[in-house]
């Protein structure tokens, strides 16, 4: 069977749906109940938790899944459709495996599984037992046809948790935008919203599955909120990617919050001493001042998670990492105003949306005054296509010698800093920051650039890009 799209990512298994037919399914399912019985025990005649997203061929690749794990003599609980959030948080409190379809932000034609332990997020040793333990070619088992009614416990829950994080009617007088498109939270922030006391317009729901990258928003996401917040009066507009990991919040102008300042401003209203976060996200989490230790990992959320892992070995309290997509990992059990806010060590956009409103409405000021307190730091990124690891590599490790590291940055002045965490950064003696690191999931060379206005940092990505593909088109 060809499975040429077929492979794990930082997001779990992913490729085109026509590559994962119900036998593909049903066999990375057995794969995995098998990986969790080696190593964590998992017994037979115990509980499974299966979630999905909306897409078209989620819930026909559910059942599928459904079927293998009652066949291989476990008990399914079927959560439904609900933010992949939500099944971590319950798989952690049952401390029951857990796998969700979804395909997150990318395109409707493409779908995925991610896979939950008892304790949290698979990490790469765990994707190559799941790998060694797969049988493509085994005999399909007589099984039911995975229909198993839906229960709403883990919804439920969620929803109770996202609540606890702010006090009560915090979000009074307020009228908040919720772009739902085909996110599986478009009805659930609503309902979160609304209980905390916010006035809600619901917005530009679809039925067909719209695929939103918080990274890399379309023209038409962006003039959708900036039409939105004028038509409606809104004070900000909300939303998430599709099985809703990666939060996307507008100010009251429908000017889309980047990423890591959106994590940021997360960390720093949950009072976190520790923040963990990629090379990727920018310096003004450093520059702030705001956190006893910044930790800096390659990207993906396995390393945020190492490094939570690391910060709580060091004696830190309050430990929050973040993406540069947004999407907050909590790694500490807080108190907050409205009840303990239990840890999730796995990506979530309700908490970054609603840390974000719960700030602008205690200060009183509107949602784009949260920045202005922040380090000016603006920043950009592009890629170089149709370049193979074989390519990328061997420039990448010639970065790695300062003479010729120095030489290919002369133009723009000398270094002050650089690392190795994640390709090749350096920070400029300006405090300017160029980036370049291989992509983990595509033949690409990425290319991001930081600065302290938007222009500037639009003349050093295409200078990066520029020098980049002149190096790779010379022979060395």
């Amino acid at each position: 069977m060809t499975m040429s799209s077929l492979k794990f990512g930082t997001s779990g298994l992913r490729g085109l749906v026509t590559e994962l037919p119900d036998e593909v399914c049903k066999a990375y399912t057995v794969a995995f109940l098998r990986h969790m019985q080696k190593v964590k025990g998992v017994a037979s005649g115990s509980t499974l938790l299966v979630g999905y997203d909306l897409r078209s061929s989620s819930p026909r690749m559910t059942a599928a899944c459904i079927s293998a794990a009652q066949s291989f003599g476990m008990q399914v609980e079927n959560c439904g459709p609900l933010p992949t959030p939500a099944l971590a948080f319950r798989a952690l409190t049952l401390k029951a495996p857990a796998i969700m379809i979804t395909g997150s932000h990318i395109p409707a034609d493409r779908n995925g599984l991610k896979f939950y332990r008892p304790d949290g997020e698979i990490d790469k040793i765990d994707e190559a037992g799941i790998l060694a333990a797969l049988d493509l070619k085994a005999e399909e088992q007589t099984g039911s046809d995975g229909q198993v009614v839906i229960v709403p416990d883990a919804l439920q829950n969620y929803i109770k948790r996202s609540v606890s994080l702010l006090k009560p009617e915090v979000l009074a007088r307020k009228r908040i935008g919720v772009y739902q498109h085909s996110s599986v939270a478009g009805d659930l922030i609503v309902t979160v919203l609304q209980s905390l006391g916010a006035e809600t317009v619901a917005l530009g729901h679809s039925t067909i599955f719209v695929p939103v990258d918080t990274e890399a928003l379309r023209p038409e996401d962006v003039t959708f909120a900036e039409d939105a917040c004028r038509k409606y009066k809104l004070d900000a507009l909300v939303s998430t990617d599709g099985d809703a990991d990666r939060p996307l919040v507008a100010d009251e102008n429908g000017i889309f919050i980047r990423g890591d300042s959106l994590g940021l401003l997360t960390a720093h209203f949950l009072d976190a001493d520790a923040v963990v976060t990629p090379v990727t996200s920018n310096t003004a989490i450093e520059l702030s001042g705001l956190f006893t230790k910044v930790y800096r990992t390659r990207v993906g959320s396995p390393y945020v998670i190492e490094g939570m892992e690391q910060a709580d070995r060091d004696g830190f309290k309050r430990i929050v990492g973040f993406e540069a997509n947004g999407g907050v990992l909590l790694g500490s059990s807080l108190t907050m105003p409205g009840g303990t806010l239990d840890a999730l060590p796995t990506r979530d956009a309700m908490l970054p949306i609603l840390s974000v409103l719960g700030m602008a409405a205690g200060r009183s000021v509107p949602v784009s005054a949260l920045l202005r307190d922040l380090p000016a730091r603006f920043t950009r990124s592009g890629r170089l296509e149709h370049v193979p690891s074989t390519v990328s590599d061997p420039f990448l490790q010639g970065l790695c010698d300062s003479t010729r590291r120095d030489a290919f940055f002369a133009e723009l002045g000398t270094i002050k800093e650089n690392d190795a965490i994640d390709g090749v950064r350096v920070v400029l003696s300006t405090g300017e920051v160029i980036h370049y690191r291989a992509s983990g999931n595509a033949p690409e060379l990425r290319c991001y650039a930081e600065a302290s206005n938007d222009s500037r940092a639009e003349e050093l990505l295409h200078w990066g890009l520029k020098s980049a593909q002149e190096t790779l088109n010379t022979p060395s």
